[in-house]
């Protein structure tokens, strides 16, 4: 259980959380050692058990948890603003930019398998991940739901999850082979999908 901790300390905590990040981006999960991430956070282990009495495993959980943040924050602020046919575009784009960036490593998904199987927490924040993607797509789709130009009988919770599903699917092959194709093809088909579903009917007569 994590100390309560005052305000330098909740700093210092998060600082350890963040050095962490970067040194198993650097080195990979299984590569990265308590004695790694001290040196690099010029942390003793008595801090580092201080602000993590769980050891390693709370500390990666830890670390999944912030590179769970920055998996959307990284497509703000573009996931909040989707309310036209260019905002869509315009977060696509970041989609795809932020795993061009990160290639191959995925250090969210490294962690999370690592620890998945002794670890409950580590599936959670992947639920949580996915649920809070997931909400801000449903809100997007309700916005241009009231706009007028997608229907207003499309299933905007289904239609959110099937684009997030393909989305994770290209992520998937990426990891898999360094190609961005299908992830692209996801995006670009699932968009189009979506802003070509018939909207309102126009009045006549």
């Amino acid at each position: 259980m994590t100390p309560r901790l005052t305000a330098k300390g909740a700093a210092t905590r998060q600082r350890v959380i963040e050095g962490a990040a970067q040194e198993i981006r650097a080195r990979g999960v299984t590569e990265t050692t308590l004695d790694d991430i001290r040196a690099r956070t010029a942390t003793s282990k008595s801090q580092l058990f201080h602000y993590f009495p769980g050891g390693k495993e709370e500390l990666l959980l830890a670390v999944a948890r912030h590179e769970a943040g920055r998996v959307l924050s990284d497509q703000q602020p573009h996931l909040g603003e989707l309310t036209s046919r260019r905002a869509w575009y315009n977060w696509r784009d970041a989609v795809v930019d932020r795993y061009r960036r990160q290639g191959q490593q995925c250090p969210l998904g490294t962690l999370t398998a690592q620890l998945t199987r002794a670890t409950p927490g580590a599936q959670a924040v992947t639920r949580e991940l996915l649920a809070s993607w997931q909400t801000h797509l449903t809100v997007g789709i309700r916005a241009m739901q009231d706009r007028g130009e997608i229907s207003p009988g499309l299933d905007a919770d289904r239609a959110a999850a099937a684009l997030l599903a393909g989305i994770q699917g290209g992520v998937s092959i990426l990891m898999s082979t360094g190609s961005l194709t299908h992830l692209e093809a996801a995006l670009d088909l699932g968009i189009d999908a979506l802003l070509a579903t018939p909207a309102r009917p126009t009045p006549t007569g």
